[in-house]
């Protein structure tokens, strides 16, 4: 198999910290990084492939959801009680109850 050279740029610190681990793994700096990359590629792939399926269900969603029409407006006064506390308990869970880790800003919310 031929080989192909190529020349990364980095600062010194690492380039330090890269020659000691590949000489406490006994191997030069090239086969280091070689093993590095080939080992950070397949754990890639890998996850890739276990959520193929799940990034196409997004896809198809945001595409569905692109052709719908625009919700109608809706002022807090429209909710009902009922209905304000499902909004509060959802941006609870979005935002962070208030109270638990301190103020919480949400979209809305006076400045």
């Amino acid at each position: 198999m031929s080989k192909t050279r190529i020349s990364i740029s980095l600062e010194s610190e690492h380039a330090e910290r890269i020659r000691a681990h590949a000489e406490r793994a006994g191997m030069d700096v090239s086969a280091y990084l070689v093993n590095a990359a080939t080992r950070q590629m397949a754990e890639v792939e890998v996850a890739e492939a276990q959520f193929a399926g799940l990034d196409a269900l997004i896809a198809a969603a945001e595409e569905e959801a692109s052709a719908l029409p625009p919700l109608p407006e809706t002022a807090e006064g429209d909710l009902t009680e009922e209905e304000r506390r499902e909004v509060r308990a959802a941006m609870d869970l979005v935002y962070g109850a208030e109270g638990v880790t301190g103020p919480s800003v949400r979209p809305g919310d006076a400045a």
